[in-house]
Order: structure tokens, then C-alpha cells, then sequence
């Protein structure tokens, strides 16, 4: 899609986008993160049944000792996230709003959660992005010095001002890379 990435975000996003304007909001880990992602798997579940190809706690929530914006990511994996039909309108019955339509970034849906502050990001079955998000969580649980490392660079990037949360998520775009550059390698024991 050609233009500014802030006509991108503006094309893709379903609802009015509200500028954030001002620093990001870091909590302590709560233990009580994992359980509100099981309230919110359960009406994922409960929704889409057997169309639930696969389910997970992601982002800094899912990670104990990060601290996190007080939100819980999702990914959902569904046969073909293109198929809007087939799963949205369940989803939206059970109170998710369908956010984000990224047709040209690997067919990525957000729908946000009810009840609960949460982001549910939806791709087919296969789709590489499912792999990067489980194996940076599963790299950052097991490895001390990288998620101290992304805990410090998430605090300096949270302090400055931001006109949408979704710059300081990019901004986080360089270190994230560099951490699953490691997780990746055949020395972080991927084959």
C-alpha cells in the first residue's frame, strides 16, 4: 500500500483512531495476567470451537517478571484468516470488535477483546508470523539476559512521548530483531 505509514495505519484500522499523544504506560508483571488470558481464550473457544487451530498467550504479559502494557496478546490461528466470514462475525458475537484489517501484511486481523483490555491477531494456519511471536516469548522466558535487555529498551522507548501506542511498538522493531536473530540461529538450537 503506497503512502505514509500513517495513512497504512489509518487505511487498515476499522475504527477512529485516537492519537495517544504521551508516554507509555508500563506495568509491573501481574501475576494475574495468565488468568485473564484464560478468561479470554474461553470466549475465543467458545466461539469458534474446532475452528480454533491454535491458541496462545503472547507479548509481555505472557512473560513472568516483564513488565507490560496492562494488555493481553493473543494469536489465533484460523484456516484462512482472509475468510472473515468464517470467524469474525462468532467472534463479534461473543464481543470482540474487529479492529485491523491488514490484507497485505499476511493477512493479519486484530479484533479487541471484551471485557478484559486485549488484542486477539488472527492469521492462517502457517502463516510465519505465529512462529516469530511464540518463539520470541518461548526465547525471552528462558533467556535472563534478553529479557532484561528488552525490559530496559522497553522502558527508555516508554518514557518519550508517542503520538500512537503503535510507534512505540515499532519502535521496539530493532530489538526485537536482534533477539530473534539469536532465538533463530542454530546456536539458539533452531534447526
Amino acid at each position: 500500500m503506497a503512502g505514509t505509514t500513517e495513512e497504512y495505519r489509518d487505511a487498515v484500522t476499522l475504527g477512529k483512531r485516537v492519537p495517544h499523544d504521551g508516554p507509555i504506560l508500563l506495568e509491573p508483571y501481574d501475576p494475574a495476567w495468565p488468568s485473564r488470558y484464560l478468561a479470554l481464550a474461553r470466549k475465543v473457544h467458545g466461539a469458534l470451537g474446532e475452528r480454533v487451530v491454535l491458541l496462545e498467550h503472547v507479548g509481555s504479559t505472557s512473560i513472568p517478571g516483564l513488565c507490560a502494557k496492562p494488555i493481553i496478546d493473543m494469536v489465533l490461528a484460523v484456516a484462512d484468516s482472509n475468510d472473515e466470514a468464517s470467524y469474525v462475525p462468532d467472534l463479534e458475537a461473543a464481543g470482540f470488535e474487529l479492529w485491523i484489517r491488514e490484507t497485505d501484511w499476511r493477512a493479519h486481523r486484530l479484533l479487541k477483546a471484551p471485557g478484559i483490555a486485549g488484542n486477539l491477531h488472527v492469521f492462517s494456519t502457517g502463516c510465519e508470523e505465529i512462529g516469530r511471536m511464540l518463539r520470541f516469548r518461548d526465547w525471552i522466558r528462558s533467556h535472563e539476559d534478553d529479557r532484561v535487555a528488552y525490559e530496559e529498551k522497553k522502558r527508555e522507548l516508554a518514557a518519550r512521548r508517542w503520538k500512537h501506542v503503535q510507534d512505540y511498538a515499532d519502535a521496539k522493531g530493532e530489538i526485537v530483531e536482534e533477539i530473534l536473530a539469536r532465538a533463530f540461529s542454530p546456536a539458539g538450537g533452531w534447526k
